[in-house]
Parts: C-alpha cells; sequence; structure tokens
C-alpha cells in the first residue's frame, strides 16, 4: 500500500474493533451462562472464527498501520485469541490444556487493562474480559461448571460494555460520568 494512501482512522478502527469484541464476547459469554435454552458457547464458534478472530486480526493489522500501537495490539493479539480458542472449542485438547491456553491469554488481558485509556470503557472492558479468562482457567482445572458459568455472565457485561463504548462513540453518546466527554459538552452526573 502506497504511504500516501491511508489505511483508516485510527478511531474508526476502535471503534468497529470494539463492536467486533463486543458481539464476540456477548455472544461466548451468553453460550457459558445457559440462560438460552439450547444454546452453549460451542454455539458462538462461527462469530469467534470470524468477528472476533479474523475481523479484529485485519483491524489491529489496520491500526498498526494507522500508527495506533494500543489497538493495534489488542486487536491482533484478541483476533489471535479468539481464531485459536474457536479452533480448539470441539474438545480437540485437555481440560489442562485448555485452562493452560486460558492463562496465557489472561496475561494479555492483563496488559490490555494496564495499557487501556478511557477508564470505564477501556479498562473495563479489558479487565472483564480478563476476570472471565481467569475464571473459566480455574474452572477448567477444576472440572467446574459454576466457574464456566460465572465466567459467561463476566464476558457477556464486557461485551455490552465494549458494545455500549464504541455505539456511543458513534452516537455521540456520553462515555463517562461525572466528567467531560471527549467533545468538551459536560456530561451530568450519575
Amino acid at each position: 500500500m502506497d504511504n500516501g494512501v491511508s489505511a483508516g482512522s485510527t478511531a474508526s478502527t476502535s471503534t468497529l474493533g470494539h463492536i467486533a469484541l463486543g458481539l464476540t464476547l456477548l455472544a461466548f459469554g451468553i453460550g457459558h451462562t445457559g440462560i438460552i435454552s439450547g444454546v452453549t458457547a460451542a454455539d458462538s464458534v462461527s462469530l469467534a472464527t470470524y468477528v472476533g478472530g479474523l475481523a479484529l486480526f485485519v483491524l489491529g493489522i489496520l491500526a498498526f498501520r494507522a500508527g495506533d500501537g494500543f489497538d493495534g495490539t489488542a486487536f491482533a493479539g484478541l483476533g489471535a485469541f479468539w481464531f485459536t480458542w474457536a479452533a480448539a472449542a470441539d474438545g480437540k485438547v485437555s481440560p489442562d490444556a485448555a485452562g493452560a491456553f486460558l492463562v496465557l491469554f489472561a496475561l494479555l488481558g492483563l496488559s490490555l487493562t494496564a495499557g487501556a485509556a478511557g477508564g470505564l470503557f477501556g479498562q473495563g472492558v479489558y479487565g472483564l474480559f480478563t476476570l472471565s479468562l481467569l475464571l473459566l482457567a480455574v474452572g477448567a482445572f477444576a472440572d467446574s461448571s459454576v466457574l464456566g458459568k460465572a465466567a459467561g455472565w463476566v464476558a457477556a457485561v464486557a461485551g455490552l460494555l465494549s458494545w455500549y463504548g464504541a455505539t456511543a462513540a458513534l452516537a455521540h453518546w456520553p462515555m463517562a460520568l461525572g466528567r467531560a466527554s471527549r467533545r468538551g459538552d459536560a456530561v451530568p452526573a450519575a
């Protein structure tokens, strides 16, 4: 690609990436909760492969191209996570190997939590994602479906938070409570 050709704005890459992350986390989380009869985490494999895996990875590359190292790292790393998770979701690995995989990617989540800007909508999404991976890992090691369900709820909340943050950016809704928004308008305290 010619250096004079824009790879897309950082804001649009970030917004689309957070929508993709939100939808994937929401589907993954709902599947683990068992709240909808007959819907399991395995039902989110196609979404995780293409939206969470492929789309996030491509958005990560575009973010790197646009000079956004954080979103590039987040989206490419999470794309690798979702693609790999989807490939192994049919039980090709032992529970202990799955737990180790989840712990390793929880380390990525922890790094993203530490490096994220934006308070609740940045650190909150990545922090909840990390917590859900840790709960799933411990659940895999201990063979606990209760921890898997708890992880599903945490992932679903993270997905809703990511989706809301991206939607709010598109719709110019408030992104922070009790502080000024990005546009300089006062946001009323809750």
